[in-house]
């Protein structure tokens, strides 16, 4: 198959300055509306955004005297000078209960240069100036609640740039324009000194040197040509070429407000406004955002789609407009419904655009980067409901909802094309991990049609135990909640080892419970060597010959063999002849070693995991591969996780299955020192199985779903969506259960074929390399007796 996105990419290149110029003679608003809506969607697909907000004026006084405005008053004309800080965290928590993200701070430009009365209001207070007074309330928004403040202060020299950055995930300043002429006696810009262009695109610029996440915009209607227009919208884009901290771009309509020197001005019509949005697209090309704020033109919204915008701003349930008050916020029911009407699907986003969001150690003061990553997805984007992988049983309603909404249209053409065996690139694979809405139903649809395809509708599952003999672990993996000092109690449990007496007890009572597997895994104690595995195997063997070892990760195969001394084939040669079966995928983690530099610096690297796999395959050794995704790492890192799999598999066929291991955050030493996201969304955890379905058709044909991180209605979701394996009973399990998950522990046969039978599939017992059981091996599964209590020895 064709790299679909590259190729339809490069339509996107944007107008070069010649090209963008020459735009202020074209006339023809349809067709620069068509060509932008083709740029949008190969950046965008078929998602408009918004960000759900409450809108704080923290003071109307302002020291400029713009001829259109009604936002900036004298002090006779308002109560108080500035917000009261308990008033705002009143709001701001209100806002939160009611899913708000983001608090927007705007206000008038240094009033305190003007009015007596706010420099005495800001010395009753104890601050100096109002960018004082506005970082000290925005540090208290982050101390009290999850929402982010975004601030538009107006102009701003270097200094104020970084004191604001430290407590807020973006600010904003609309340029309005570059021409001026419209700063000239008669203008609407006359008499107000922060309204310079220079003095704006210095702001602007000093945004970028202090990488902020930064929002601009103009404001059209005022004055200004066509001409102007473009001239503004490219002295922005040089400034972002420069920096690349430029997050949306606003096009603004003027609306004539009473009382002011412009009341009588010609509003901007529909046309001006088109023709705008279009050329503001054509002019920054298809990754930057395009914004029109949807309460200025109420009338208009699904038209406004097709002029080539993806975001439609803040959208408030709370506060109104207080910059164009007499324009209030549609509701966002509504904005949803306007916006499928032209097409689109409408998704949540946060102050902070997503692209800034998935490096927010580059762009954010390192206090806010912790508050940013536990409300996101990989994609940046904020998370849609509280699932939490191990912790969550139910899903919500509203994700099982379709969306009746066209599928994008390179999404339709990939799942169109897409046969058995093609071997997806990175960038297509990337690209299926970020569906959303009719996308998603899309991707997990065309997954589960190709399960059906490759293994039918059958869903199986085995019979077995886990044996974690030791949590004393000297490796130092910052997400383990598992593994512990030999002296460390921090977390959940204590250290514990087992020995060979009670590994061989618990092999013996799992196998008289029919049982014909023990996976056998635990931490790398530091008084064992590869003697240690070897033994543990014999002894088992020894006492339950018809037991199927499923044992040791790659990261203990490794040790165990440089502990010895001996070649990797030669110690695995070793293994095999002392009984080991299959071995188990984990230690996988994710297969990039950028990754892994941060995650697990002090593991086998990414090469040594498929090298012990490769050299497993090589001696008849089957194994399952895994994948542990939501912590650290991006969508494109699960793509080259993916092709690694998929690459040795198709070299040796040695993976019986993949099992998606969502990243367990709740007591995760990682997530608690503020080091990580707090594991994947819903969506991204039923996605990874579809897409994994899709992306190793023909080589990898199993899928599981982890009953233990999923939970029951998230491994039914998993199941309907491309998986067709349910994992193992289990017996016991501890990996998941330390690191915060609230279920785990054995499930029985009977409730796992009602919950397999649920979805109108057939259960299936198997063993480890999938081969059938037969139906007195079931009836012996179906009248155990319970197990005993657990023994562990410090």
């Amino acid at each position: 198959m064709a790299n679909l996105k590259s190729s339809l990419f490069t339509e996107s290149t944007r107008l070069s300055r010649d090209e963008s110029v020459a735009l202020a003679l074209e006339t023809d608003t349809h067709s620069l509306m068509k060509r932008a809506v083709k740029i949008r969607d190969l950046g965008f697909g078929n998602t408009i955004t918004y960000s759900r907000k409450v809108f704080f004026p923290l003071t109307h006084l302002c020291r400029d005297v713009c001829h259109y405005c009604t936002f900036a008053q004298t002090p006779k004309k308002i109560g108080e000078p500035y917000m009261h800080l308990d008033d705002i965290l009143r709001q701001v928590k209100d806002a939160e209960r009611l899913g708000c993200k983001e608090a927007l701070f705007t206000l008038g430009e240094r009033p305190e240069l003007r009015y007596k009365t706010a420099r005495d209001a800001l010395e009753s207070m104890g601050f100096e100036t109002t960018i004082d007074y506005l970082a000290h309330a925005a540090k208290k928004i982050l101390e009290h609640t999850s929402v982010l403040p975004h601030v538009n202060p107006g102009t701003l020299s270097l200094d104020e740039m970084l004191k604001l950055r430290k407590v807020s995930a973006s600010m904003g300043i609309m340029v309005e324009s570059t021409s001026d002429r419209l700063c000239e006696k008669g203008m609407p810009h006359y008499g107000s000194p922060d309204k310079i262009p220079a003095k704006r695109l210095e702001t602007l610029r000093f945004a970028g040197i202090a990488k902020v996440p930064f929002t601009t915009g103009i404001l059209i209607g005022i004055g200004e040509t066509r001409q102007e227009r473009i001239e503004s919208l490219l002295a922005i884009r040089d400034i972002h070429d420069e920096y690349g901290h430029i997050q949306e771009i606003i096009i603004q309509n003027f609306r004539a407000k009473p009382n002011t020197k412009m009341a009588n001005a010609p509003e901007p019509n529909a046309d001006e406004l088109f023709w705008t949005l279009a050329v503001a697209r054509l002019i920054f090309g298809a990754e930057m955002s395009i914004q029109v704020p949807p309460n200025l033109s109420p009338g208009e919204l699904s038209k406004l789609v097709n002029t080539g915008i993806n975001d439609w701003g803040g959208v408030s349930p709370m506060t109104p407009d207080f910059v164009n008050p007499e324009a209030p916020w549609p509701e966002i029911t509504n904005l949803a419904q306007q916006t499928a009407i032209a097409g689109k699907h409408l998704i949540e986003r946060m102050t902070i655009y997503p692209q800034f969001a998935r490096q927010a150690q580059h762009w954010l003061d390192e206090k806010l980067v912790h508050e940013v990553r536990k409300q996101i997805d990989a994609d940046g984007y904020p998370k849609e409901d509280k699932w939490a992988a191990g912790q969550t049983d139910t899903i919500p309603n509203s994700f099982t909802r379709r969306f009746p909404l066209p599928v994008s249209q390179d999404i339709q053409i990939l799942l169109a094309e897409h046969k058995v065996g093609d071997k997806l690139s990175e960038e297509q694979i990337t690209r299926l991990f970020s569906v959303k809405g009719p996308d998603f139903d899309a991707v997990c649809q065309y997954a589960d049609k190709l399960r059906h395809k490759l293994v039918g509708d059958t869903i199986t599952y085995a019979v077995n135990r886990n044996i974690n003999y030791t949590n004393i672990c000297y490796f130092k993996c910052k997400f383990c909640a598992f593994s512990k000092g030999k002296r460390h109690e921090e977390l959940r449990g204590k250290p514990y080892l087992l020995g060979l007496e009670e590994i061989v007890r618990r092999s013996k009572e799992a196998f008289e419970r029919g049982a014909q597997e023990v996976t056998l895994q635990g931490g790398i104690h530091p008084d064992y060597d590869g003697n240690t595995y070897i033994d543990i195997c014999k002894a088992i063997k020894n006492a339950v010959p018809d037991m199927h070892i499923h044992a040791f990760s790659p990261l203990e195969i490794w040790q165990g063999a440089t502990t010895l001394d001996l070649p990797l084939e030669d110690y695995l040669s070793q293994l095999k002849a002392a009984g080991l079966g299959s071995i188990p995928g984990t230690a996988a983690e994710i297969l990039c070693q950028d990754v892994r530099d941060l995650l697990c610096p002090d593991k086998i690297t990414d090469s040594q995991w498929l090298e012990v796999m490769e050299t497993a395959h090589k001696l008849g050794i089957m194994t399952t591969s895994t994948i542990m995704f939501g912590h650290i790492e991006g969508y494109e890192h699960w793509a080259r996780h993916l092709i690694a799999l998929r690459d040795l598999q198709a070299k040796t066929g040695g993976f019986t299955e993949l099992v998606p291991l969502p990243f367990v955050a709740a007591e995760s030493p990682m997530f608690l020192r503020k080091q990580s996201r707090s594991g994947p969304s819903l969506r991204e955890s039923i996605l990874m199985h579809a897409v994994s379905r899709i992306v190793l058709a023909g080589t990898i044909n199993n899928i599981q779903a982890s009953w233990v991180k999923l939970g029951r209605e998230a491994s039914l979701k998993a199941l309907a969506s491309g998986a067709n394996d349910f994992g193992g009973t289990l017996m016991n399990e501890t990996i998941t259960r330390s690191a915060g998950a609230t279920h785990g522990q054995e499930q029985t046969l009977a409730v796992m074929e009602a919950q397999i039978e649920s979805l109108g599939r057939a259960p299936q017992l198997r063993n480890t390399l999938y081969g059938y059981r037969s139906d007195t091996e079931r009836e012996k599964v179906l009248e155990a007796k319970g197990l005993e209590p657990l023994r562990f020895a410090n």
